[in-house]
């Protein structure tokens, strides 16, 4: 029997993944002539999870924890990774 079959790791989340949603969806509103089909928007995202550090979290005590004083300093690092993520896309989109 595997691990998946003997826990439930649905409570395990990564909180970068929703700060970077956030975030690429506060710059796809501020990015004029950019395409937002699903392919294009995931690939952007897809970008910038690989390029931020991983915060992964299994409570809400954990997501309370994973907001200290750094994060601002993370919020640059995402915001930073999204904007390149759509100049990325932008110039190489996923379709023709």
């Amino acid at each position: 029997m595997g691990l998946k079959e003997r826990y439930d790791f649905d409570s395990l989340v990564n909180e970068a993944e929703s700060r970077v949603l956030a975030e690429l969806d506060v710059q796809i509103g501020k990015t004029p002539g950019i395409c937002t089909c699903q392919d294009c928007v995931l690939d952007m995202a897809a970008y910038a999870l690989n390029k931020v550090r991983p915060a992964y979290r299994v409570s809400l005590m954990g997501s309370m924890y994973a907001n200290t004083p750094r994060q601002a300093e993370y919020a640059r690092e995402i915001s930073k990774a999204v904007k390149e993520g759509i100049a990325k896309v932008k110039a190489n989109p996923s379709h023709d």
